[in-house]
């Protein structure tokens, strides 16, 4: 009896064992599924990854789980911030990401200043709206809840960096007050390029002899335009851009040259002073070699000799 009662008692923890191995063996080969349709699903989108994480057997939270799993959810309400001003951010994003694109659009050629001018006044109006102390159209004032609200300060930042562009290109130089068009200057300048341009592309494809000496006069006066833009400060990045690209054209790659008219004084100024001190040591040697000492004859010799000559016409 105490035999069998053993032999039970066996047979039943060998039983135990094994459903224990089997148990352990489906929880592995769960689990081990649902890795690899997690790692299918997040080279498709986060979205989809987070929906296999929901669904796995190993990971599934209660209804009343501390932690939220969706990724999606929208933050909650600055109550700092009012409509107003949620607002007038909104439109300042939508206008700086407008200038940006710009910039990036035309940033070789450079033509930043001629082509985003109007995006970046739009944006610079935005922001003095903000950033002013005095009541909006909201009759309330969005300095403090968009500028100061944080450590960070975004919104200044992000405008501080493209000012901070606009700055360095010079774009003031070739706009107007208030953003309006081009200067007289810039817009002279932009025509005798394009002027230009167009006789290298007329030669371009033939000889490159005819190119350099028709294309001659429209380079040589962009280039003296430039010089007095240049003297005046009176050019941007644009208009330097453009000036350094013609120039590369003209004597790189149409292999053109012109002698500078200038250049002919400073030759013949430098000639001179080479010469001067051998013509003034030549001069001063042949004034030596004829130069003759002279006699003076005292006063009264010559009295004397007078005297006596009358002395004998008496006598």
């Amino acid at each position: 009896m105490s035999l069998y009662k053993n032999s039970s008692f066996l047979l039943l923890l060998v039983l135990s064992y094994m459903y224990a191995l089997v148990s352990s063996g489906e929880v592995n080969v769960s689990a081990t599924e649902s890795a690899d349709t997690m790692r299918q699903a997040s080279s498709f989108s986060p979205a989809a990854a987070a929906v296999v994480v929901v669904n796995s057997p190993v990971f599934k939270p209660g209804e009343d789980s501390l932690f939220s799993l969706n990724l999606l959810s929208s933050s909650p309400e600055d109550p700092e911030i009012s409509v107003y001003c949620s607002e007038l951010l909104k439109i300042f994003g939508q206008n700086y990401s407008t200038y940006v694109n710009c910039l990036a659009t035309f940033a070789r050629p450079v033509q930043v200043c001629q082509k985003c001018f109007s995006s970046y006044g739009i944006l610079t109006d935005i922001y003095v709206n903000i950033s002013s102390d005095q009541m909006g159209a909201g009759n309330e004032s969005c300095r403090d809840s968009l500028l100061r609200s944080d450590r960070l300060m975004l919104v200044y930042l992000l405008y501080s960096n493209v000012k901070d562009i606009w700055i360095k290109s010079d774009c003031d130089k070739c706009i107007t007050n208030g953003f309006q068009s081009l200067t007289n200057d810039t817009l002279y300048f932009l025509t005798a390029h394009n002027q230009t341009i167009t006789c290298f592309n007329k030669y371009k494809q033939g000889n490159q002899t005819d190119l350099c000496k028709d294309c001659k006069t429209s380079y040589r006066g962009l280039n003296e335009l430039y010089s007095r833009m240049e003297t005046n400060q009176t050019m941007c990045i644009d208009i330097e851009d453009a000036m350094n690209m013609t120039r590369i054209l003209w004597s790189k790659k149409y292999n053109c040259s012109f002698p500078r008219e200038e250049t002919v004084p400073v030759i013949a100024v430098s000639s001179f002073m080479l010469f001067l001190p051998i013509i003034f040591y030549l001069s001063s040697f042949l004034h030596s070699e004829q130069k003759k000492r002279k006699l003076i004859h005292p006063k009264r010799a010559k009295s004397y000799s007078s005297l006596m000559n009358i002395q004998n016409k008496l006598s």
